[in-house]
């Protein structure tokens, strides 16, 4: 599960092979999601809303590179590492 951003103490991942639809995976302190690259909505688990605005900030403005990280994971490459929210 290689981390590709960091910011404000939440941590993006994305897993090898992980299933469709393509998301990415958040971690905020005890919180988890999964959070889909397309709709940039809560595919599974919870956030905080603050957080999830953050998240959905940052998604928003790198949603090319995640389109990109995911397909480099589904072929079990490491994705790019994607600047944090700042």
């Amino acid at each position: 599960m290689p981390e590709i951003s960091r910011f404000f103490g939440i941590i993006i991942t994305m897993y090898y092979g992980d299933h469709q639809p393509p998301h990415f995976h958040v971690r905020y302190g005890d919180n988890k999601a999964q959070v889909t690259i397309e709709a940039i909505s809560i595919l599974n688990g919870k956030l905080p809303s603050r957080v999830f605005g953050l998240v959905a900030e940052w998604a928003m403005e790198h949603q090319n590179e995640l389109r990109e990280d995911w397909k480099l994971v589904q072929n079990e490459t490491p994705p790019n590492k994607i600047a944090p929210l700042e």
